[in-house]
């Protein structure tokens, strides 16, 4: 049993260095797309292609809307199909919805795109979509 002690205190510890971002991608996110953000094949996709979303016309807009609205319908990531349901996160408040895609961008993604901000989701958010809506206004990415 001592030699746990010091295995469960490091883990601890690390628990308590993540960042917000991390422990709301872990608490909301993981279960589907996996610790590593590759997602479940022919069920959950990946997250590593976002960057070009980001960076696509209206890319911003669609990540914001797919956190706090969900997605519904099939939809194509880096060449093989999926067609299953994300549930919205309309409960997570705006700074968290920041953090959790500033979290999955920079560690999945390995994207240097703009930080989104509490603001940028608060003025997505005054306008509902509905699953399948968001899916419709997916930028197209290559």
């Amino acid at each position: 049993m001592k030699r746990f002690l010091p295995l469960a205190l490091l883990l601890g510890l690390l628990a308590l260095a993540q960042s917000p971002g991390a422990k709301l991608y872990s608490a909301n996110c993981q279960s589907c797309h996996q610790a590593t953000g590759q997602g479940l094949p022919g069920a959950f996709p990946p997250l590593t292609h976002l960057d070009k979303v980001v960076q696509a016309k209206g890319g911003r807009e669609y990540l914001v809307h797919v956190v706090l609205y969900g997605l519904q319908g099939p939809l194509t990531v880096e060449g093989k199909a999926y067609n299953g349901v994300m549930p919205p996160f309309r409960q997570l408040k705006d700074q968290e919805v920041a953090e959790l895609l500033n979290h999955v961008l920079t560690a999945f993604a390995k994207s240097k795109a703009k930080a989104f901000t509490a603001e940028e989701v608060k003025a997505l958010r005054a306008k509902p979509l509905s699953p399948q809506d968001v899916l419709k206004s997916r930028p197209p990415v290559k």
